[in-house]
């Protein structure tokens, strides 16, 4: 008797334990399934939000107003004035080259690189779509579409310019339109304009000057190294500069305006009563240093 109480007690055991299992499978799929749709809906939307910054970025020029054309006007005479004494200019830092350590130089040459730049926009974005951070995904969207946009317009200019470099001792005033080449790949720097998107718009989710300083200061070790290299002419990486922020604005300015990400912003594009702004700043301490976010 006992034993037959003993393997009903066992089977009814069993079957609880084997119900708990179905239980917390099911669960475990359920929730499984909704972050896959999750992941899924936030990438759609993210990359609805990079093709129409993207697009708005290049059509951008047709919707220009009267300031903006004086911006524009004024950058141009600007850079005529520079332009000549690029010479000048470019003798003085290839004169430098050798001072400057070597590990400096190719930092700044590394982190201008496509590969290094589009992994760390990429890994932003990622970071923000798996841990569903809606901020983050922002940053990451802003960084990806300044990058596509300014990759595009440099590799295009770089060869309807066709600006000889200064490393081939022609002079600055040596062009092959429409065909560039390595050497004839000097106007707009590409390492500038990749470096200073991404250090530009990283600037743009910290309150503290001390780590937007920072991250300037990061963002022009590349233009300078391409000036002690000879790669590049002084008007080359300030106009890449001058583009590179403007990029950034003009990007920013689409995702705010048209609400993509919750902020509410007024009839002139400037934010209002953006709950969600994490405010990073830089802690230190004894044996220890990092960010602390509030919100």
């Amino acid at each position: 008797m006992m034993r037959k109480l003993v393997v009903i007690g066992s089977l009814i055991l069993a079957s609880v334990i084997f119900a708990q299992n179905d239980s917390i499978s099911g669960k475990q799929d359920s929730l499984g399934l909704e972050i896959k749709n999750k992941l899924w809906t936030n990438l759609k939307y993210d990359a609805s939000s990079i093709f129409g910054a993207t697009i708005n970025g290049f059509t951008q020029p047709v919707r220009w107003e009267k300031n903006d054309f004086f911006i524009a006007g004024a950058t141009a005479v600007s850079i005529s004035i520079l332009y000549l004494a690029d010479e000048e200019t470019s003798h003085f830092f290839t004169n430098q080259s050798e001072a400057i350590p070597g590990s400096i130089k190719e930092f700044g040459w590394a982190f201008g690189r496509p590969e290094a730049n589009y992994g760390l926009t990429s890994g932003v974005y990622l970071v923000g779509l798996f841990t569903n951070n809606e901020k983050i995904r922002e940053t990451g969207v802003l960084l990806v579409t300044s990058s596509v946009i300014g990759g595009v317009l440099q590799q295009t200019m770089k060869t309807v310019v066709g600006r000889g470099r200064p490393n081939i001792e022609k002079g600055q005033n040596q062009f092959k339109l429409f065909k560039g080449g390595q050497d004839y790949g000097s106007f707009p720097s590409g390492h500038t304009m990749l470096t200073t998107t991404t250090t530009y718009a990283l600037s743009k989710q910290f309150d503290s000057y001390w780590i937007k300083g920072g991250l300037y200061a990061l963002g022009l070790v590349t233009p300078v190294s391409r000036l002690w290299a000879g790669a590049h002419w002084l008007t080359d990486v300030t106009l890449s500069l001058v583009m590179s922020v403007a990029i950034v604005e003009g990007v920013e300015n689409y995702l705010n305006r048209n609400k993509r990400y919750g902020r509410q912003v007024n009839d002139f594009g400037f934010e209002i009563n953006d709950k969600r702004k994490i405010k990073w700043n830089l802690t230190l301490g004894a044996g220890q240093i990092g960010f602390v976010g509030t919100f």
